[in-house]
């Protein structure tokens, strides 16, 4: 099979299960890819596409979290820290994606442009958390993460195919 460098849902889903935390690693990874290339895209139109294609990458992957990862996290750990404080960022990280789908780059390209920035330092931020104080955590416990791997894959694939 020839590989590809443009990954999709499907790609983890033909290889055996990835951990959870490798899969939403593969996540963080995909997103900071977009970011970068909107830095660079010189046109509205590809940074419009752009921006789409970060909201909802940001959205399905907040949403598995919420949804999924967090709640079984929490009580493994026992969390009453880093769980609560990723659930607060995703609502911060919510309201800039609300604002960048309902504004038009046209109007004030400065300001849409400075919304997307603060947006990637966010996710920077949240993402360095994640994977420097709780996927560690994580790692420690008993949970099966190839199974959670498993569902949140699944969980993500309907997501996305929800907003196709």
């Amino acid at each position: 099979m020839v590989a590809t460098a443009k990954k999709s849902s499907t790609d983890t889903k033909s290889n055996k299960s990835l951990e959870a935390t490798a899969l939403l690693r593969a996540d963080h990874k995909l997103v900071d890819g977009l970011f970068d290339e909107y830095e660079n895209a010189k046109s509205v139109t590809q940074k419009r596409a752009l921006v789409q294609k970060i909201c909802q990458e940001l959205t399905v992957h907040a949403q598995i979290e919420e949804e999924i990862f967090y709640p079984v996290v929490k009580k493994a750990l026992k969390d009453h820290e880093l769980v609560p404080e990723a659930t607060v960022e995703h609502e911060t990280l919510k309201y800039l994606i609300a604002q960048l789908l309902n504004d038009d780059i046209s109007d004030d390209k400065e300001l849409y442009d400075a919304k997307v920035k603060v947006l990637s330092e966010y996710v920077k931020h949240h993402v360095k958390e994640e994977q420097n104080e709780l996927f560690p955590k994580v790692k420690e416990t008993k949970l099966d993460l190839l199974e959670l791997g498993a569902q949140m894959q699944q969980r993500k694939e309907e997501l996305q195919a929800s907003l196709q």
